[in-house]
């Protein structure tokens, strides 16, 4: 009985504080300047693909690292560097998680990581920023373009001390670029890339 009111009363806390954690810093010149990690188990990359041209086709990539340096103020000093582990790939069929961490597809064994470097960011909105960067993957590093939103941040509502922010981005590639071309036009060859991430201030 108490574990489930102590239940009830956290789930009560978490609704509560959320519209009042979101205000906080509303605007991306409101966020501290400083050095950032990514918030691991709140951080999701996803990508979705065209499947038998019918429908869209979602896999995950939970397991994000990485550090942001950060001052609003001086766009061009910022750096984002990030790493996702293959291993955590994720769709809804189990068989083709091991074909895609094979050496079929991703080949995670030998590769075990993706990895993303931000060479220049530019504001392009209030709260919207073009994040230009080299993706590796698959041993093949490449340019790409991310388009990044400043959701929103301010202290955690668990630990006033902490500054916790988050971004959406998104991009688009070609997977037969990094060597990953297999069923291609069955399965589209353009990729979209969806990157939700949550850092906090060191």
């Amino acid at each position: 009985m108490k574990s489930a009111l102590t239940r009830l009363l956290l789930a009560f806390v978490i609704v509560a504080a959320t519209p009042a954690y979101a205000q906080k810093l509303q605007g991306l010149d409101e966020v501290p300047a400083g050095t950032y990690v990514v918030d691991t188990k709140e951080s999701l990359v996803r990508y979705e693909v065209l499947h038998f041209g019918s429908s869209d086709f979602w896999g995950t990539f939970p397991g994000a690292t990485g550090t942001m340096r950060l001052d609003p103020k001086s766009l061009g000093t910022t750096r984002l560097e990030v790493k996702v582990p293959v291993a955590t790939v994720e769709t809804t069929n189990r068989e083709l998680d091991g074909e895609l961490f094979s050496d079929e597809f991703f080949d995670g064994e030998t590769y075990p990581y993706l990895s993303f470097v931000a060479t220049a960011v530019k504001r392009t909105g209030p709260k919207t920023l073009a994040v230009s960067g080299k993706l590796s993957m698959h041993n093949i590093t490449l340019p790409v373009v991310l388009d990044a939103t400043f959701i929103g941040g301010g202290p955690n509502p668990f630990d006033s001390k902490e500054t916790i922010i988050g971004f959406r981005a998104t991009g688009l590639v070609k997977r037969s670029d990094f060597g990953l071309g297999k069923y291609v036009p069955i399965v589209s060859d353009e990729t979209r890339i969806v990157i939700s991430v949550a850092l906090k201030k060191t």
